[in-house]
């Protein structure tokens, strides 16, 4: 993952329709910002432009990985248990982290989440859809879950949260990816595979299309679920 968060498509593309969502929100630069589970640190080097970064994750190989990409503000916790006081960020951003087999309790972290946030914070969440997708890459990356837009929104009311954008991502690319998911058999595989230059550069754009598309509408399925909620002011 280290590796391919610097050139893969997805990353590239799924970071351009994240990166879109937090330009568009009305308060701009937000001041302080969570990344939790930052893993090894792909995302801290674009969420600066938001506020100052704080990166948490749970594994301390990641972090030192994390570190070594220039990262200075990290922490070693539990997305279930974090080590903040109440209401010390203004951002908080999760992805792909609720889905994972170590998360025993996807409502405690989004609870966690919801209390290190200032009344009037936002949340942005990024987790794989639908549990019929389950495959080999989802043993290599210790998948428990997989979520439905209706699932994720009941989730984050019962964490106090208030929906604003929900939408799937990963669209355009979604039936092939179905296909493959369905006939894939066998051994734990991960999806996350070296393409060619060419390919690489046009499976990105597509997903690029798609931040454009997400900036008005909303997207009706694909291989992930993203979803932009405020704590509300108490």
């Amino acid at each position: 993952m280290w590796r391919a968060e610097d050139g893969h498509w997805w990353y590239g593309g799924m970071t351009a329709i994240a990166a879109d969502w937090l330009r568009r929100l009305p308060t701009g630069r937000t001041g302080f910002v969570l990344d939790a589970g930052c893993g090894t640190g792909g995302n801290l080097g674009w969420l600066p432009q938001f506020g100052r970064v704080c990166g948490v994750d749970v594994h301390p190989l990641a972090l030192r990985l994390a570190a070594g990409r220039g990262c200075r503000w990290l922490v070693r916790a539990d997305v279930q248990a974090l080590p903040f006081g109440s209401g010390q960020f203004d951002l908080a951003t999760c992805f792909d982290v609720l889905y994972h087999a170590q998360v025993a309790s996807d409502w405690e972290a989004l609870r966690e989440l919801a209390r290190v946030l200032r009344p009037g914070g936002w949340l942005l969440l990024r987790v794989p859809a639908y549990n019929w997708l389950r495959g080999r890459h989802d043993r290599v990356v210790h998948t428990r879950r997989r979520y439905t837009a209706a699932e994720l929104t009941l989730k984050l009311e019962s964490a106090r949260l208030r929906p604003v954008r929900v939408s799937y991502a990963n669209t355009l690319l979604f039936p092939v990816a179905v296909l493959w998911r369905l006939l894939a058999r066998g051994e734990a595989a991960s999806d996350l595979r070296a393409w060619p230059g060419g390919l690489n550069r046009w499976l990105e754009l597509c997903l690029r299309a798609e931040a454009v598309w997400l900036r008005r509408w909303r997207l009706p399925f694909g291989l992930s679920l993203l979803a932009l909620a405020r704590k509300e002011s108490e």
